[in-house]
């Protein structure tokens, strides 16, 4: 039995999984919006909020700087690039300072054409992202029209030897003026 038991598994051992989802987050915080899977984009969801709240509250204790020096270290050990620990202490905990949680959406976004997984995007709210891709015009695909078939002009298989509908009609002509 699986009590008490938060997150998932994702078909991935240990080190795997926790390298997977350290990445996605990295690709979240430099980039603001992964496409991903739902299940991958909720794992992350969950590391991701857990990670900008504890900036968050560093960046609150000002009169402390041990404390903010602790946090950084924290979150260095799941986010390796030093640019976007930069980027979060600085540019992202501005953005979402009176924000109380939910910093990120996950939009879906239909199934995977190749082996039909429920693909979503993973983006950071406050900063605009959701607008673009409403914003976007869907272009019109061109249609696939069905193959039009020729109309039948009388020319099927008995008519292979060339003769065609008109040469019954000059025969009678024939034998109409032969006749008289």
């Amino acid at each position: 039995m699986r009590h008490r038991k938060s997150g998932r598994k994702l078909k991935r051992t240990a080190s795997h999984r926790s390298a997977l989802l350290r990445s996605l987050s990295t690709s979240l915080l430099r980039h603001k919006r992964i496409t991903t899977t739902v299940a991958k984009a909720r794992e992350t969801r969950m590391l991701v909020e857990k990670i900008i709240t504890r900036a968050k509250n560093a960046v609150a204790h000002k009169d402390a700087p041990a404390v903010a020096v602790h946090a950084r270290r924290e979150v260095a050990r799941l986010i390796k690039d030093r640019e976007v620990i930069g980027e979060l202490f600085s540019t992202i905990v501005e953005k979402v300072g009176n924000r109380p949680g939910g910093y990120t959406r996950i939009v879906k976004l239909g199934q995977r054409k190749g082996d039909g997984a429920e693909v979503a995007v993973l983006e950071l709210v406050d900063f605009n992202t959701g607008r673009e891709l409403a914003g976007k015009t869907p272009e019109k695909k061109k249609s696939v029209q069905p193959k039009k078939f020729k109309k039948a002009t009388g020319k099927g298989k008995a008519d292979k030897g060339g003769e065609s509908e008109k040469a019954p009609e000059k025969t009678k002509e024939a034998a109409a003026t032969a006749g008289a």
